[in-house]
């Protein structure tokens, strides 16, 4: 008995249709601005877009598979401020990374962060290529590094110390980068760098903040839509975490890179809080982070 053509392909699309569309690790928008420099070859920056989009996204950063919906949220916004040569950039990086929270429309800030030592060469439709192994070059190693650190951020807020691979993935690309001619890298250099978030990531003296990012968001955020009291005191319960970190080493880079991307949700998740709440949680925001206190007045006041 011959079989049907038409119904054989219609069985076909049916069956891929019930197929799981599997994904690369991020879903990262690229955006290179070059307003502040002068000349009139504007092609080479969208050029450059292109490639940084095409490399962040369409390569596999981790043996983990992805659906299209469980993409980790980035944007990467390059400004450049100075050609220095045909081949060589320098400006600014800001990165942002959020999180989907559980049962609800809203994406969680888990870093907002910028990057002030963006330096390197890129020639026009050269490929990118990047090793684990090796340091072949800036703009990839900047990028990679980034990678798994937006990685690494986003699975420690699902699991405890869930991205800790990638933190050490990171660590290895500052490590390889210790002969680049370009800063960001080295120690030395600042103690707010490429190197220093690197390196709180890694150290276990700074665990109570990787211990925060996974009790704020899985055992917090992520019940609220279900019971909003329940969730927000896990999330007070894990305010604790980062005042015993700000006691241990208040200067941490870690720590502020945390509060900075945290600060105006913080505000927004006490305001429905009862009174008592509000200034129990005013008084530690104000004590982990001074500078900000007159900011946390608004939780009391709304």
């Amino acid at each position: 008995m011959k079989s049907n053509p038409i119904l054989v392909t219609l069985f076909l699309l049916a069956l891929s249709s019930l197929q799981v569309v599997k994904a690369q690790e991020l879903n990262c928008q690229i955006s290179v601005t070059s307003r502040q420099v002068e000349g009139t070859d504007r092609q080479i920056y969208n050029s450059l877009q292109t490639a940084l989009y095409e490399f962040m996204n369409n390569r596999k950063w981790s043996s983990y598979s992805f659906t299209i919906d469980e993409r980790i949220e980035c944007t990467m916004m390059f400004t450049i401020s100075d050609r220095v040569s045909v081949d060589q950039f320098k400006g600014t990086l800001n990165v942002v990374l959020r999180r989907p929270v559980y049962k609800s429309s809203y994406y969680s800030p888990l870093l907002n962060h910028i990057d002030r030592d963006i330096e390197f060469k890129y020639i026009e439709f050269e490929s990118l290529e990047f090793n684990d192994n090796s340091f072949i070059s800036e703009l990839t190693g900047l990028l990679a590094y980034y990678a798994n650190i937006a990685i690494g951020l986003d699975f420690d807020s699902f699991q405890l110390m869930g991205g800790t691979p990638f933190f050490e993935k990171a660590m290895n690309i500052v490590n390889m980068a210790q002969s680049s001619a370009f800063t960001g890298w080295k120690a030395f250099e600042g103690t707010k760098n490429r190197y220093w978030l690197a390196e709180n990531l890694t150290n276990s003296s700074y665990s109570k903040l990787r211990e925060f990012l996974y009790n704020y968001h899985r055992l917090g955020l992520d019940v609220m839509s279900e019971n909003v009291d329940g969730g927000r005191q896990a999330i007070t319960e894990s305010l604790e975490l980062l005042r015993q970190a700000y006691r241990d080493k208040p200067n941490s880079y870690l720590l502020q890179l945390i509060l900075d991307s945290k600060r105006d949700e913080f505000i927004n998740v006490y305001s429905g809080a009862p009174d008592n709440e509000k200034v129990t949680v005013v008084n530690l925001l104000k004590e982990i982070d001074p500078a900000n206190g007159s900011k946390y007045q608004k939780i009391l006041e709304k």
